[in-house]
């Protein structure tokens, strides 16, 4: 076996693990400590009492959601990188977060959970995204052409309306609707719905299987579109589907989880400099170590404050930030990242 499968196959391996223990310090930590011991014994089918509710109905689906929500996150970043060539890229830079907020916000202010029930909230939020989407696409597009610097700058511009758009509705709204507001904005995977739960899964392992069909195209674009077009990409096309499964799988992470920053951009940066730039490694491993860190900051979210509960995209915002910092600099001393 050729030495360069063997490294990627060793990393796929030490993410994976990564993954497991993240699993396994998730479903035991928390206001309530549940031996490593017991926890098998509860997920065998053999648990009873307050552990075992708390276990399966509380920490087991927060961990489903942030593996899901992780590895959609970074998925989409490393699509969104891939196609725009530009390794600080990621799902909320087009403004599709912004977009998000802006549904969910309008929802809360107009209180139309109380007259259309609980699934308006995410509804609100995939809509918002989905309508940035479109005017993203939109004023990037010339006939069959889409202009992909042009789709940058258009959705950087749109995030900074919505950004507006946001505090004028928070300080235009009441202290409960603002508290809503807030709440939602800084993330959280205390989603009892287990439907969408299971959508949010379905639409993250479908994005990754569809994502491995543009593998070669991926690897194409980096070195720029018009060599990707000489050796045979429809770089158009392309550039429009992919463009369209990272935007819908960030909005529906959104919709679902809040504004969770960070794990598109910092994942994506961290996985090129282990494993380096071909998408047939990056993808996978973007996708495991995203659910593997997610779920970890949800840990600490819980655990730091214990018994009460931080935002985890407060955790997530700060060892992102942090991670960034240190790879920005290990670059600047002579390590590059390479698209």
């Amino acid at each position: 076996m050729r030495p360069i499968l063997v490294r990627r196959a060793f990393w796929l391996l030490i993410f994976f693990v990564l993954v497991v223990v993240a699993v396994i310090v998730s479903l035991g930590s928390g206001e309530m400590n549940i031996p490593f011991s017991d926890i098998f014994h509860i997920l065998s089918g053999n648990g009873t009492g307050i552990e075992n509710t708390v276990l399966m109905q509380v920490r087991l689906p927060r961990i489903i959601l942030g593996l899901a929500v992780g590895g959609a996150l970074s998925l989409s970043g490393v699509i969104l990188q891939g196609i725009f060539r530009n390794p600080l890229v990621e799902p909320y830079t087009l403004g599709i977060s912004g977009g998000a907020s802006v549904g969910v916000a309008l929802a809360i202010v107009l209180q139309l959970q109380q007259t259309l029930g609980t699934y308006v909230l995410p509804l609100s939020g995939f809509l918002g995204s989905i309508a940035v989407i479109a005017t993203v696409y939109i004023i990037s597009s010339r006939g069959r052409m889409v202009k992909i610097q042009s789709m940058l700058l258009t959705g950087v511009m749109i995030s900074f309306v919505a950004s507006s758009v946001m505090m004028m509705l928070m300080s235009l709204s009441s202290a409960e609707n603002l508290h809503g507001i807030v709440f939602w904005i800084m993330g959280s995977l205390d989603e009892p719905n287990a439907a969408l739960i299971r959508l949010t899964v379905l639409a993250s392992l479908i994005s990754l299987v569809l994502s491995y069909l543009f593998v070669r195209p991926l690897n194409a674009l980096r070195l720029g579109e018009e060599k990707a077009k000489n050796l045979g990409i429809n770089t158009d096309v392309s550039v429009r589907l992919l463009f369209l499964i990272a935007s819908v799988l960030a909005g529906v992470c959104v919709s679902v989880a809040g504004v969770i920053g960070f794990v598109g951009l910092i994942i994506p940066l961290l996985i090129r400099l282990l494993v380096g730039s071909d998408f047939r490694i990056l993808l996978i491993a973007s996708y495991l170590l995203g659910g593997a860190f997610l779920v970890s900051s949800d840990v600490l979210a819980r655990t730091i404050i214990s018994p009460n509960e931080l935002p985890i995209g407060v955790i997530s915002g700060i060892i992102g930030g942090l991670l960034f910092i240190l790879i920005m600099g290990r670059k600047n001393t002579g390590s590059s990242i390479r698209l």
